[in-house]
């Protein structure tokens, strides 16, 4: 770990079904550029934000169906490089990355979803950034 904040509860969100127990690993296409491979395996320590990267996740297939997982690193974790120090000093967002996997510890059912409206929102910006040459996701 190098200058993590946290100690957990950690929380992902995705559209895949999963059990306690279950690990979730990195190789997996992003959903932000999804020509990229991704190395990591990201992480939250805030439940709203893995609730958004499930809807986000979930939006991009039909009948996608958003799960927020309590998560346990198997592993070595880091700050995730591609919030941390960008727009606000430190990790704001508490967000983290492990090339380990991550253990299923349990189904979260009682997170926030976002208002239609919101989640349009957030898929345009998405959209926008898949479109930008430019825009860079450190993996």
């Amino acid at each position: 770990m190098t200058d993590v904040l946290d100690e957990g509860p950690f929380y992902h969100g995705t559209r895949a079904a999963l059990e306690p127990g279950d690990l979730l690993s990195a190789g997996f296409n992003s959903n932000y550029k999804p020509e990229i491979l991704m190395n990591h395996i990201y992480f939250t320590a805030i439940p709203d934000g893995a609730g958004l990267a499930a809807e986000v996740a979930a939006a991009f297939v039909p009948d996608g169906v958003p799960h927020v997982y309590e998560v346990e690193p198997t592993g070595l974790f880091e700050n995730d490089p591609n919030v941390t120090d960008k727009k606000f000093p430190g990790n704001p967002t508490r967000s983290y990355r492990s090339t380990e996997p991550l253990r299923i510890v349990r189904e979260v059912d009682d997170w926030p979803r976002l208002a239609p409206e919101a989640l349009q929102g957030w898929l345009e910006r998405i959209a926008a950034l898949r479109a930008d040459e430019r825009a860079e996701i450190i993996n």
